[in-house]
């Protein structure tokens, strides 16, 4: 059995065993490497070149590897992986059928923008857990080697300039629609989004919520224009 849901988020319950907000998150963590593992190895069929091809295969390589890495951790934790996957197949699945690129380059878009800001969002729940958790996010959800993507599409952009525009709104829908699904996650898995909203500082009454959330979002927003400015696009 995980640790008991009244336990501090993070830590232990009783029985000594892991949280259930960890089991979530790392089940969240383990569909969400899987799916782009399948992704990014879909985006590699469709690549121009065969430069482009290889990039992208070693990409989803890597996102294989960062999957089983989080499917062990669940395993030595005592969680059956799928069924902590399972409660996420549905909220990843519909952002996905939502946001499918109809060309090479918004499925390049997608991959640097729509699954940076999720993973961005991954990563600032896992601050609030535990040690091991924390150190396990950080890895699989690195973003090195995706520099890759960013000269794709900028070189793209700067050889075709009307390029930048469509491409820009097609990642504020990115935005909008990966905002969404993690409410519905928040929402759906009260304990995994205990985590979000348990920084320090919070007082009993819970007046820091707030401030975390109002935190995260100022994060996340800096890191996504970032991530636009790298492709040569705009808010």
């Amino acid at each position: 059995m995980y640790g008991s849901a009244d336990s501090a988020p993070g830590s232990p319950g009783p029985s000594a065993g892991p949280s259930t907000a960890v089991i979530d998150l790392l089940g969240l963590l383990a569909y969400a490497e899987l799916v782009a593992f399948f992704r990014l190895s879909d985006d590699a069929e469709l690549a121009p070149t065969l430069g482009a091809k290889g990039e992208l295969a070693g990409l989803a390589a890597t996102e294989y590897t960062h999957y089983a890495r989080v499917r062990d951790r669940l395993v030595e934790l005592g969680a059956d992986p799928e069924e902590a996957m399972t409660p996420f197949t549905g909220p990843l699945d519909a952002w996905h059928d939502r946001t499918k690129p109809e060309t090479w380059l918004e499925s390049l878009v997608k991959a640097y923008v729509g699954d940076g800001l999720a993973g961005d969002f991954y990563r600032e729940i896992a601050e609030s857990a535990d040690e091991d958790t924390r150190a396990l996010a950080r890895t699989v959800l690195s973003e090195s080697g995706r520099e890759f993507i960013a000269a794709q599409v900028r070189d793209a952009v700067e050889n075709d300039p009307p390029l930048a525009g469509r491409l820009s709104l097609w990642a504020r829908r990115l935005v909008g629609e990966a905002l969404s699904q993690a409410q519905i996650v928040a929402t759906s898995r009260v304990e995994l989004a205990a985590l979000l909203v348990s920084g320090e500082g919070e007082d009993e009454a819970g007046s820091g919520d707030l401030a975390s959330v109002s935190r995260m979002f100022a994060k996340l927003t800096d890191a996504h224009n970032a991530r636009l400015e790298a492709m040569g696009l705009n808010g």
